[in-house]
């Protein structure tokens, strides 16, 4: 499987412009929600969060419809500590 997607952007007059790239980000809240392929045949969707932020975001996704859905973004406190507090150093292999 190919890890591309194909994105379809289309202008307020309805011209439609087809192109594709691995990994697509929308400024949605003030907050940049990513897209990407993960080569399975599923999309990912996450939120950067920043260093020092005060909160984590989370999206929900729900069905409305048959082929509808709504995809919210909620902001919950984030458990501040100082690294090395809770025993551990985040690092480049630490997954976090």
């Amino acid at each position: 499987m190919t890890d591309t997607l194909k994105l379809i952007l289309e202008d307020t007059d309805g011209t439609q412009l087809e192109t594709s790239c691995t990994r697509v980000a929308v400024m949605w809240q003030g907050k940049e929600l990513w897209i990407q392929h993960d080569g399975r045949g599923q999309l990912l969707i996450g939120v950067d969060v920043e260093e020092g932020d005060a909160e984590y975001a989370n999206l929900l996704l729900r069905p409305l419809a048959t082929n509808l859905v709504s995809l919210q973004l909620e902001m919950e406190p984030a458990d501040i500590e100082e690294d090395g507090e809770d025993g551990h150093v985040h690092g480049p292999d630490c997954n976090h």
